[in-house]
């Protein structure tokens, strides 16, 4: 039986696709919106200062283990910090929320259109040939996701001690419009945490029947559900966050006053 000739399809070469609509919003928007966060958080994060006003303690900086604040753990900057690097109590600790960001499922989708083109979007083409995957390095370090969720899920209750200590200003208990902004802060950076892929598998993912422990099967349509809106999550505790920095550094900068409600 004579076979019937199927026509190559030749690579597309980058940027051509026969798609008519806007392929190109979202990854440029993800460019922006991620370009913006990192530049600002790199900025904070190395100025060491301004990020403490009353009881509010800026995220980017807790916990703040040594430094000139009342927030320091273990008193003023440590004596073996080299001289020739400015110190900074962010450049302690920001790395662990800072690689579960960077190697979580839904980013890193995000950042290799935006960033990589790889590829731009669906059925566009990309600038390179070969593919190489994630079992190879640079992207093997992706692989070490679940580990930094251990340190996030502890994130997560510092940053809620710091939004129960908001509650307390010198004259007692208060609530001002920056006690508010380090609960909404931390919600949203629950929800995002907790509605993470790798632990929705380590609650119940794992299991061959997840319904044989009903405290699993509880955790898992928990994760579950905020597992559905994890792009949302994931964008509305970035923004959060980098707003949670930048209302305390301005109120101790004097630009903005703390309105307290109570």
């Amino acid at each position: 039986m004579a076979g019937i000739p199927l026509p190559v399809r030749q690579p597309r070469s980058f940027g051509q696709t026969t798609r008519t609509d806007r392929w190109w919003a979202t990854p440029s928007a993800v460019f922006v919106g991620l370009a913006t966060f990192v530049v600002y958080a790199t900025w904070a994060a190395l100025q060491g200062e301004h990020y403490t006003f009353g009881p509010y303690l800026s995220p980017f900086y807790s916990p703040e283990l040594f430094g000139n604040s009342p927030h320091a753990w273990f008193g003023p900057p440590p004596t073996w910090w080299p001289a020739w690097l400015p110190y900074s109590p962010a450049i302690l600790i920001l790395w662990a929320p800072g690689g579960f960001r960077v190697t979580c499922y839904y980013y890193r989708g995000a950042y290799y259109k935006a960033f990589w083109a790889d590829p731009p979007a669906c059925a566009v083409g990309e600038p390179r040939k070969s593919y190489i995957g994630e079992s190879n390095w640079p992207l093997l370090v992706q692989n070490i996701h679940r580990y930094f969720l251990y340190l996030a899920v502890i994130f997560i209750g510092l940053l809620a001690w710091d939004a129960v200590k908001a509650f307390r200003f010198t004259d007692g208990f208060g609530i001002g419009v920056g006690t508010l902004v380090l609960v909404v802060n931390v919600v949203l950076l629950a929800g995002y945490t907790f509605g993470c892929h790798s632990l929705r598998h380590l609650v119940g993912g794992r299991k061959d029947c997840v319904s044989d422990s009903p405290t699993c099967q509880a955790l898992y349509k928990r994760c579950s559900a905020l597992n559905r809106r994890h792009p949302l999550w994931a964008w509305a505790s970035l923004v959060s966050v980098m707003f949670a920095d930048l209302y305390v550094r301005l109120c101790s900068m004097g630009v903005w006053r703390d309105l307290r409600i109570l």
